[in-house]
């Protein structure tokens, strides 16, 4: 993991999509492993939104997207593994950001 415990949460986040690496992130006492792709402030709260690899089910499966509240995420670490990129087609409809601090390319 090449997380520095000096970097802050919106450092690592916007380190993380900047890299293409993956997160390891704690969400309501869950650890989850996705893509970051999208970060920023939805309805007045910032947001991420992951491709999940690895968490809770939840009812809807491990694997897919997920927006997480950023004020939510008890613990968040960079890993050393890389993922290729956007997900999405260029013609693929987006979440209506009000601000976008970093996105996947």
């Amino acid at each position: 993991m090449t997380t520095s415990p000096l970097d802050s949460l919106d450092e690592r986040i916007r380190r993380a999509i900047a890299e293409k690496r993956l997160l390891e992130i704690r969400y309501k006492r869950a650890v989850r492993v996705g893509e970051p792709h999208d970060y920023g402030v939805i309805d007045g709260t910032e947001r991420l939104l992951i491709f999940q690899l690895r968490g809770p089910d939840s009812g809807k499966g491990a694997v897919g997207w997920r927006l997480l509240d950023v004020v939510k995420i008890e613990s968040c670490v960079v890993t050393d593994q890389a993922f290729a990129g956007s997900r999405g087609r260029s013609q693929q409809q987006h979440y209506q950001w009000e601000t976008l601090y970093a996105r996947v390319t």
